[in-house]
């Protein structure tokens, strides 16, 4: 282990995002300790074959045990990235947020919360109990804290509290923090030294689903225009025309609108009830406003799809899906990052991910309450830079 360097501990790892954020989180802070940051990622590990090749193609020397956690002793997940208990940095990462989305909610076990899958909050915990880190940094949907899962939130914020780290949690807006993207994950963040950590502040500012008071004194949402505008025309992507039975209704849903354009109230056919549908369904990107939340495992007819509109081998419009750069872009993340897998694949990994920017700045901030970065004042204007220039 470096002297100089904090090492973390990954956990349900993914294609890494959370990990590249954590790494990342000094580019626009200057380090105590080290040139290249105050944290790396010392082992990792994850039940998803398909999500741990990503993780191995952007962290190609990092320890990656393909595991499920509830198998995986925190002995052999220590010995993976040559550590001993007490020498662990940060334990991060978000236990698979299935059963606590709104996805599905449809589904008896969401609703009475009794998933199997939600036993991972407790391996989380465990690891942390047993490998004994400076500090910890939880993720999950904002759903964990709706009060269907009250007993269970419960149940993990007095087991981190007993461990002695003073856990704070709080539900974060991606787009406050330079993400082109209306997404909203929660965060539970903890020190040893019983420390009560400070979320940062939000740096950008808009109207969303929920508030239309925006805060001028900050910057303006990044749109998805700003982030994915200058991919067009772009390489076209297999399957990528949406076909089937709401193809023609789907084409002609404006940028911004979804199927509730075709019912009584709006300019499309009178096709559907009114509320009759989840409100992403025929849901297209509106290029002057931030995306709506990428999902994991959307269907068929589940957007965002593209504003853009091609023609197909017949002629006829069709709406099309986001192409794989462009979820890299709206998800903040660098263009060369990689996601191994097909188009479902990558929307799983990206759609479960927490988005980059979103991730470095609860990083930064804690590493920064943790004496580890010197945190200097950023000019509004390069935030902005940083956020979408590529």
């Amino acid at each position: 282990m470096t002297a100089e360097r904090l090492p973390v501990v990954s956990l349900f790892s993914g294609a890494g995002c959370l990990d590249l954020a954590l790494e990342h989180c000094a580019d626009d802070a200057t380090a105590n300790s080290a040139a290249f940051g105050p944290a790396f990622v010392a082992a990792a590990t994850d039940y998803d074959a398909a999500a741990l090749a990503s993780f191995r193609a952007n962290f190609p020397h990092v320890p990656a045990i393909q595991a499920d956690i509830r198998d995986l002793s925190v002995a052999d997940l220590l010995s993976a990235g040559n550590l001993s208990i007490g020498e662990v940095g940060l334990v991060v990462g978000g236990p698979p947020c299935t059963p606590f989305s709104k996805s599905g909610f449809w589904l008896e076990e969401k609703r009475t919360s009794s998933d199997p899958n939600a036993s991972l909050l407790d391996e989380y915990v465990r690891v942390v109990r047993e490998a004994k880190p400076r500090a910890f940094v939880l993720e999950n949907v904002q759903g964990l804290t709706y009060g269907t899962h009250r007993a269970q939130f419960t149940r993990l914020l007095g087991q981190l509290e007993d461990l002695g780290y003073a856990p704070t949690w709080r539900v974060l807006l991606a787009a406050e923090y330079g993400v082109p993207q209306l997404r909203r994950r929660v965060f539970v963040v903890g020190m040893r030294n019983g420390q009560r950590f400070e979320f940062p502040e939000p740096t950008h500012s808009g109207w969303s689903e929920r508030d239309r008071r925006c805060d001028a004194s900050l910057l303006p949402f990044i749109t998805a225009m700003q982030a994915i505008g200058d991919l067009l025309p772009g390489q076209p992507e297999p399957s990528e025309l949406a076909e089937g039975t709401y193809a023609d209704l789907l084409a002609q849903v404006p940028p911004g609108q979804n199927y509730l354009w075709h019912t009584a109230r709006y300019g499309g056919q009178d096709v559907f009830e009114w509320r009759s549908r989840y409100w992403t369904f025929l849901l297209r990107l509106d290029p002057h406003r931030p995306s709506t939340t990428l999902q994991a495992q959307p269907g068929p007819w589940v957007g965002p799809f593209h504003w853009e509109s091609l023609q197909n081998e017949t002629g006829s419009l069709r709406a099309r899906r986001l192409r794989v750069p462009e979820l890299l872009r709206l998800m903040s993340l660098p263009d060369d990052f990689k996601v191994i897998g097909d188009r479902s694949a990558t929307r799983r990994q990206l759609g479960n991910a927490v988005p980059f920017a979103l991730g470095k700045a609860v990083f930064g901030a804690l590493l920064t309450q943790m004496d580890l970065l010197d945190r200097r004042p950023t000019a509004p204007q390069r935030q902005l830079t940083l956020a979408v220039a590529r």
